[in-house]
């Protein structure tokens, strides 16, 4: 009996990963069903066929399908790759902070991170007249900086290095000091827009509003190799992530060194958000959105889940602002972060709702 129930407690216990992983490979099978709509379907359609002798062609120097590889190789195919990596960056990104922070309102759109890339990039607009590459620099040396300042004003919780007890009260101050920040910074983006000529202005508030609109083959590279840095620290970092849940004093005990481990976790986030946003703009909401509804689709926090709901609302988002939206407004072509700030208002204060009455 001792044998059978072990085996019954193992059995239970297992089913729960399982139901993870299969979760999980439904929302990756999601993912390459909409990447493959993004590329192929739309106001251009491509077969497949023709998109796999469009690759081929591109990478043997062969004959070109007149038009239809410009469209592809130049136009969908790095907006949709460039999408894919932005949705991943940001929705891992709101995944740790909400995960450290046991804060489904911790996120880079929330506590200033975003808004700090955006009060650098548009300075660096209307003030020096930067474009290109210039603005990704400044938009991500912006939330660095920003993401230090909010650090530095809650770091004396257990943020800091000597980790211990207070690690909610520290966790609400670094969000308190986020949104306060947001608010100043603002502020500052509204007077800079204010004292630009319109044209200038346009231009901006297409990059404020989050874009793929300026999706190259050059961006996804820088973005790709900073991935390739940044996704294994966020794989070493998900085993004491999943620790620190249980409190700060059984992480401890644990032998996780809590201090530590915040600040590399919140370092790795802000890197994260901060390529995404250098790379397509602050897209709205995705990082906030992504790790709630990861959480509610698999019944637990998952990173890699969290990753490709982010994935899904980028892609999706983008597929409707190109190539529907412009079917309902007169040819209207909108921003993605349109469409995933529209998302995101209402799914916010559902969420609000849901709390409190759990809370009741």
């Amino acid at each position: 009996m001792a044998l059978r129930g072990s085996t019954g407690r193992q059995h239970w216990g297992f089913l729960p990963f399982r139901r993870t992983v299969n979760r999980t490979a439904v929302l990756s099978a999601a993912v390459v069903l909409l990447f493959a709509a993004s590329v192929l379907l739309g106001s251009y359609t491509v077969t497949i066929p023709d998109f796999f002798k469009i690759l081929v062609a591109h990478f043997t120097d062969g004959p070109k399908i007149p038009g239809a590889s410009f469209i592809v190789m130049e136009n969908k195919l790095p907006r949709a790759v460039i999408g894919t990596m932005i949705g991943a960056a940001f929705g891992l990104a709101g995944g740790l902070f909400q995960t450290m922070l046991r804060n489904p309102l911790a996120s880079p759109d929330v506590i200033g991170i975003s808004y700090g890339a955006s009060a650098a990039a548009v300075t660096a607009i209307v003030v020096f007249g930067a474009t290109g590459a210039a603005v990704s620099g400044a938009a991500f040396a912006g939330a660095l900086g920003v993401a230090a300042l909010i650090y530095a004003i809650s770091r004396s919780g257990s943020l800091g290095p000597g980790g211990g007890r207070g690690g909610n009260a520290a966790g609400n101050r670094l969000i308190l000091a986020g949104v306060g920040i947001a608010a100043a910074l603002h502020a500052v983006v509204s007077f800079l827009m204010t004292r630009t000529d319109i044209r200038t202005a346009a231009d901006t508030l297409v990059w404020l509003n989050g874009s793929l609109n300026s999706a190259t083959w050059d961006r996804a590279g820088v973005l790709a190799l900073t991935l390739v840095v940044l996704l294994p620290a966020v794989a070493v970092l998900a085993g004491p992530l999943r620790i620190l849940e249980l409190g700060d004093d059984a992480a401890s005990g644990l032998g996780i060194r809590v201090g530590m481990t915040r600040l590399a976790v919140v370092l790795t986030a802000v890197a994260l958000a901060a390529v995404a946003t250098a790379a397509a703009g602050p897209v709205a909401f995705v990082a906030f959105l992504a790790g709630p509804i990861a959480r509610r689709f698999t019944r637990k926090a998952s990173l890699p889940a969290s990753a490709l709901v982010g994935v899904l609302i980028v892609l999706a988002a983008d597929y409707f602002a190109a190539n529907i939206a412009p079917l309902m407004l007169d040819g209207t072509v909108l921003p993605v972060g349109v469409v995933t700030g529209a998302l995101g208002a209402p799914f916010l204060l559902w969420l609000l709702v849901t709390s409190n009455r759990k809370d009741a």
